[in-house]
């Protein structure tokens, strides 16, 4: 399933030279967005943090990594350095959402996982992470 990118997020050079990154720095951090199963959104915690959540919209987890993002993706699954929600319910990168902003600085990595976390709940996603 492909989700349709809309005017969301800024393309990622303008966002790096807004935030004053140099652009001829080797940038390897990321940010991505897993699928989770939508039995994450019974969680109390969950709902509180996406109150205007859309149900027909699928539940996401947003992070960010200095790793490959497969590799972080494995991580989460095996249960290192893992969030609950995806170890228990993550099935999948969902990088039509996430590829054309990589790669970044840390710094902008760190505010773009907060920025896409905001722009997708105010799509009405059910999102968790993003912090």
């Amino acid at each position: 399933m492909l989700l349709p990118l809309g005017n969301r997020i800024r393309a990622t050079s303008t966002y790096i030279s807004i935030i004053g990154c140099d652009l001829t720095e080797k940038f390897h951090h990321s940010v991505y967005v897993i699928l989770l199963k939508s039995a994450v959104a019974e969680h109390p915690s969950i709902l509180r943090c996406n109150p205007n959540r859309d149900p027909a919209k699928p539940c996401l987890y947003v992070g960010m990594t200095g790793l490959p993002v497969e590799h972080r993706f494995e991580n989460h699954k095996s249960g290192y350095k893992s969030a609950w929600t995806v170890k228990k319910y993550g099935i999948r990168l969902m990088p039509e959402l996430y590829e054309h902003l990589n790669p970044m600085p840390f710094e902008a990595a760190a505010q773009m996982e907060k920025d896409l976390t905001e722009d997708l709940r105010a799509e009405g996603y059910t999102v968790t992470g993003g912090t």
